[in-house]
């Protein structure tokens, strides 16, 4: 049985578009390049054959990578959630660190939803690991490479 698969609106906005890129842009270009590559004869020595069918391999391990994460999914919608100022899934979390004061805010997302850059962290790292259950005022201790790091939670909102 497989397991249910946390994701945000937004994520499972962006799995269904890639879904729809592979399925109407991809998989039809690798089809053409399958064709395209025939054309030319001998199949046993054609690199351009090869890699056009490693290519459709990989489109369709990803077509079925997305259709089995988009089946499995709890999607879930940040500004409905009412977790009683806890930190949970989709929240976003307002940090201090207690070593030098620094403030950084994070949204706890889906594994394919993650980017730091853009302030999204996995449900499944050790900082949002460390955060789960977590109020305003309460101190999460996180392991990093560098060793412990403690961070206040200064607000939990979810939007």
């Amino acid at each position: 049985m497989q397991q249910t698969i946390p994701l945000t609106i937004r994520g499972a906005e962006l799995l269904k578009a890639e879904l729809q890129h592979l399925r109407s842009v991809e998989r039809p270009n690798v089809i053409a390049a399958i064709a395209e590559a025939r054309s030319h004869g001998d199949l046993s020595e054609n690199a351009e054959y090869d890699a056009a069918k490693e290519r459709q391999s990989f489109i369709e391990g990803r077509i079925a990578e997305v259709e089995a994460k988009l089946a499995n999914a709890r999607i879930i919608d940040p500004a409905a959630l009412d977790a009683d100022g806890r930190c949970v899934f989709g929240a976003t979390v307002e940090l201090e660190d207690q070593e030098n004061g620094d403030s950084v805010t994070y949204q706890i997302v889906g594994d394919d939803e993650a980017d730091i850059k853009v302030g999204k962290i996995s449900v499944s790292s050790p900082i949002a690991r460390a955060l789960i259950g977590k109020y305003a005022g309460d101190v999460a201790e996180v392991m990093a490479p560098g060793g412990v790091r403690a961070y206040e939670v200064l607000e939990v909102r979810y939007q």
